[in-house]
């Protein structure tokens, strides 16, 4: 496994693996119209491209270098709090879960996140989906929760979570 910084030109590619990605995870969550609305406004180009100029906001794609073939990303802020690196995203297409490509991008954000000097990573996860064992399984914890309006009439309800590095 690999990971590689993602530019504008790869905007295309991280809009398809969300898609491939969201239509499994969240097809027994979230309603179809919810998700359509949340791919539109979260991953449209301009949003992501927003981030890629971001100098906090860092996406990297998770290549398989034996299949030589884009499993999935990774989009993290710095300083999104006081010492705090939030992972906004993460995302593996179906077929590629359960291969150790999402432990491999958590070891590397942490990596980054000490370069960085935070001390802390926080992420949302929607409180129905199945990740939030995957992440306590690597050290995460919840420390809150919320409901958070998203504007047309959605909302996204998460556990929020946290892992410190010592």
């Amino acid at each position: 496994m690999k990971l590689t910084k993602a530019t504008e030109n790869d905007i295309p590619l991280i809009q398809e693996l969300a898609r491939r990605s969201w239509e499994n995870a969240y097809a027994e969550i979230l309603s179809n119209e919810q998700m359509e609305y949340m791919l539109g406004t979260m991953y449209s180009y301009d949003e992501i491209l927003n981030h890629l100029q971001n100098p906090a906001y860092h996406y990297y794609l998770i290549l398989d270098e034996n299949e030589d073939s884009f499993e999935g990303f990774i989009g993290y802020e710095h300083g999104y709090e006081e010492g705090t690196t939030k992972l906004h995203r993460i995302y593996l297409v179906p077929e590629s879960k359960g291969k150790g490509f999402g432990k491999e991008a958590l070891k590397f954000l942490t990596q980054k996140v000490q370069e960085h000097g935070d001390r802390r990573i926080i992420l949302n996860v929607n409180k129905y989906n199945s990740a939030q064992k995957f992440y306590e399984s690597q050290g995460y914890r919840v420390y809150d929760e919320g409901v958070f309006d998203i504007g047309n009439n959605f909302v996204m309800d998460d556990y929020l979570m946290e892992f410190l590095i010592h």
